[in-house]
């Protein structure tokens, strides 16, 4: 959510900087007369008000009858006053859950993923940009690691079932990621996958991202599309101790209709409607923030080179950020089959927004209460991580072999 403060002292700055994210003309109209209407209101109210405390002290002096008859009315200005911005902050309540987050001059200004910027690519990692190999949807089928067709009996399009091996490989995934990020000081949890509409409001997703969820039938509980949901809920509504950056690992299953999205990566692991995650979030205070940032992509790219799978680091521009976000880096892995980039993680540092709408508070060294700053990313992406080593680990015998990292977690053997 934005600052309200911030809204009534440069409301033309906002506009600006939204505009640059594409959001509808006519919400930012709507918004920006709101906000110039009320702060026109506010200044008379606080012009009256100053009137009615003059002649209460005229009154305390001198009772005539025109001071008094002055006093009624200038009260009931006040109060007519006090309901028209009462309800120009009602408008304002409805309108501000669909306002996206202001970009940081930083981000590149553009209208689509065509704009992005990419800051850093590393080709040379591991067997470099592998190419001329299966899709890892057929090889992990060939294998008996992967099977679309009986989860599609089960569920539908764009499941999987991992099996023997595949299985194995989603487990030593989620256990090597969550070990390292561990030994980088993050804490680990395990929470529900079932959360409440207010835990879907605080960090983003409700109301204006309602068709991307699943939610239980004549409940108030919706599938998490991401562990950043309740990670960051975890304080929602508290004040913290923000002494020292509060930084939570998960693993989860994670659930999204991927509504819009008919017709594009029907096969494989890319787009699937269930997948496994490791997130990385963190809480923190507005002077460890940034740097807080720039460290939390370092930890996710570390998992990328510990598996020696090349990628590209993107700056994401306005047009492409998510909603609730300031910044966004983008981390692409090699897809061989594909000869391109794919998204294995977006890191974000969303400031105040998600706080704000969590209620997630802290006190600062003055021992004044502010809002949290907030940073979240993917730690990695375990189905897509899988799809590039069934890729990027291939042998001309028709083998694939296993990361050296992750041979410990898979009973030390080498291939599959």
């Amino acid at each position: 959510m934005l600052d309200i403060k911030l809204l009534q002292k440069n409301i033309e700055y906002v506009i600006e900087k939204l505009n640059s994210r594409n959001v509808d003309k006519a919400i930012l109209n709507k918004l920006s007369q709101n906000i110039n209407e009320r702060n026109k209101l506010i200044q008379q109210l606080n012009k009256k008000q100053e009137e009615r405390n003059q002649i209460s002290s005229s009154i305390a002096k001198e009772k005539s009858a025109e001071i008094i008859a002055k006093a009624s009315t200038i009260k009931n200005e006040v109060k007519e006053l006090e309901k028209r911005v009462e309800n120009y902050q009602i408008e304002l309540d409805k309108l501000l859950p669909y306002i996206p987050n202001i970009p940081l001059d930083e981000v590149p200004v553009g209208n689509d993923e065509e704009n992005n910027v990419e800051v850093e690519r590393h080709e040379n990692i591991g067997r470099g940009l592998v190419k001329n190999v299966q899709p890892h949807y057929e090889i992990g089928v060939k294998k008996g690691i992967l099977d679309f067709e009986r989860a599609v009996k089960m569920s539908g399009t764009r499941f999987v079932i991992f099996k023997n091996q595949g299985a194995e490989l989603v487990r030593a995934l989620e256990n090597f990621m969550l070990d390292t990020h561990k030994k980088n000081g993050y804490e680990e949890i395990l929470p529900p996958v079932l959360v409440k509409s207010e835990i879907l409001f605080g960090t983003g997703q409700l109301p204006k991202f309602q068709e991307d969820l699943f939610k239980i039938q004549d409940e108030d509980l919706w599938l998490i599309p991401t562990a950043e949901v309740p990670i960051t809920n975890y304080f929602n509504n508290e004040i913290i101790d923000l002494s020292s950056c509060k930084k939570i690992t998960s693993y989860t299953l994670c659930f999204r209709s991927e509504a819009g999205s008919s017709g594009k990566d029907t096969k494989g692991l890319i787009r699937s409607r269930q997948f496994n995650k490791v997130e990385i979030v963190k809480l923190v205070s507005k002077e460890d923030a940034l740097k807080e940032f720039e460290q939390t992509v370092k930890d996710a790219e570390n998992i990328l080179i510990l598996l020696k799978l090349p990628y590209r680091k993107l700056k994401l521009c306005t047009g492409d950020l998510g909603f609730s976000s300031a910044i966004t880096y983008d981390l692409e892995v090699w897809i061989p089959s594909e000869m391109k980039f794919r998204e294995i993680s977006s890191i974000s540092y969303f400031e105040t927004f998600q706080a704000r709408r969590a209620k997630i508070r802290y006190k600062d060294q003055n021992n004044k209460i502010q809002f949290a700053h907030t940073i979240n990313g993917s730690g990695l992406a375990i189905d897509r991580t899988i799809a590039a080593i069934l890729e990027q680990y291939q042998n001309e015998d028709g083998s694939i072999t296993i990361p050296d990292v992750l041979v410990p977690y898979m009973k030390n053997i080498t291939k599959i």
